[in-house]
Formats: C-alpha cells, structure tokens, sequence
C-alpha cells in the first residue's frame, strides 16, 4: 500500500496508480484497490468498517451464536426434567 501511495505522490495522481501496482507485485487490481481502501479506512483516511471493527463484529457474532446453541441446550433440558418431574409426580 505504501508502493501506491509513493507512486500517487510522485505522479500526482491517482490514476493508474493501483494498475501499475497490481501489476508490479503480480496480484489482481480489484484485489489490490480493495487493500488501499481497507489501509486508508484503518488510518481514518476514509470512512468505513476498521479492521479491528470487523474482527470484533465476527467474534461477537460467534459468541451469540455459541450462547445462542447453549441456551437451546438448556430450554431441552429443563424441558425434559420438567416432564420427568411431572411423570413422578403423578404417580
């Protein structure tokens, strides 16, 4: 990312910038566009998600997702105890 911003800054523009890059190094434009955004949003350059945001989101996605499972677990254990208890009760 800094090789894009060293050319942007020696040809004034940005036009082109992340083709020649991309090209340079071997890896795709889009892939490479997508990695300077990312950089310039992290560096408060541009408005969006941080990576450090979207790391956080995921693992407190996964968290709701494992309390979530055991919660689920729960309901059916309480739910079968509850019946036993009613079983037993009747007898």
């Amino acid at each position: 990312m800094r090789m894009v911003r060293t050319l942007r800054a020696e040809l004034g523009t940005e036009q082109g910038t992340v083709q020649r890059v991309a090209r340079q190094l071997g890896y795709g434009v889009e892939s490479v566009r997508t990695w300077v955004r990312q950089v310039d949003i992290d560096e408060g350059l541009a408005p969006g998600v941080t990576t450090s945001e979207s790391k956080k989101v995921k693992e407190l996605e996964q968290e709701i997702r494992e309390l979530k499972r055991a919660n689920e677990i729960l309901k059916r254990a309480a739910s079968f105890f509850g019946a036993e208890l009613d079983r037993q009760h009747k007898k």
